[in-house]
């Protein structure tokens, strides 16, 4: 399938949904740019990868990855499937919680409701990790990480999921919802402070 992308100039379906990829409006906290895509899970793939930071310390970050096979998949139940990771930093206690893993896929649905992104057959997880520190490295503060990967075949305009993503990143940095009607003023994508 490799060799197909390198040949074959994308379909217009395909190159409409790379540019309502590119139109997405992310919040200012979210530094996203173009990153190369897998090759062999579909015919063409289009991928972004993104960082939240506030007051210049990275707090979480993930990826999207945007799959088109024009022959369909009926796993995906479409042509269409997009693949979204978002890792982000959480307080050590928090591991310990039993519903965080629940609250973690919420953030993701609530966030496709939220800009009206309709899809099919989501899947996906969420993990959560605790790490301490031992020996040598024994005065390092405890710390502890959200992992969603998550995966779902598109309906409508790709603009909606990826400003959808963008905000699974953002509440699983920790950072308050923007309040109803408020805008977000678009990011520097690929434009790295760094």
């Amino acid at each position: 399938m490799a060799a197909r992308n390198e040949i074959d100039a994308p379909p217009e379906e395909f190159r409409i949904a790379v540019a309502q990829l590119k139109a997405a409006t992310l919040r200012p906290e979210v530094f996203s740019e173009d990153m190369p895509a897998p090759q062999r899970i579909a015919p063409f793939s289009s991928a972004l990868t993104a960082d939240v930071s506030v007051a210049g310390e990275e707090v979480g970050g993930g990826r999207l990855v945007v799959l088109y096979d024009p022959a369909g998949n009926d796993a995906w139940q479409g042509c269409f499937r997009c693949v979204a990771y978002a890792r982000a930093d959480i307080d050590p206690e928090m591991v310990a919680d039993p519903l965080l893993s629940a609250v973690g896929w919420t953030w993701l649905t609530e966030a496709l409701g939220a800009h009206g992104a309709e899809y099919l057959a989501p899947s996906g997880t969420v993990t959560k990790v605790a790490s301490e520190s031992f020996g040598t490295m024994d005065g390092e503060d405890p710390s502890a990480e959200i992992e969603v990967r998550a995966s779902w075949s598109p309906l409508g305009s790709l603009t909606a999921h990826v400003e959808a993503w963008g905000d699974l990143l953002c509440t699983a940095a920790g950072l308050p919802p923007l309040p109803a009607g408020v805008v977000p003023i678009p990011s520097r994508r690929g434009q790295r402070t760094r």
